[in-house]
């Protein structure tokens, strides 16, 4: 295994992540800004109002979004494994 490989391998592996993370963080994202604004507006100042719709929403992006991320990382797997063969 060159260096050159290993860099690649790496960069895969870190875009692959981004990529599967990447809805779930941005539906997190925006419910919060929604909720920072409508707090703001209204001076409600409750700690559970923060909490709970991000994680709502989250986990509902998660389920939405779960056999595009298996396709994902089930892609990211093969590839890697096609790789160690190639290099033995």
């Amino acid at each position: 295994m060159t260096q050159q490989m290993a860099i690649e391998i790496c960069k895969n592996a870190v875009w692959t992540a981004l990529t599967v993370a990447a809805p779930m963080l941005i539906a997190g994202l925006v419910v919060g800004i929604l909720i920072s604004l409508f707090q703001s507006v209204t001076q409600i100042q409750e700690m559970t109002l923060t909490f709970i719709p991000k994680i709502l929403a989250v986990v509902t992006v998660m389920i939405l979004l779960l056999p595009w991320v298996i396709s994902v990382l089930l892609g990211f797997t093969n590839e890697m494994f096609n790789l160690v063969s190639l290099v033995r």
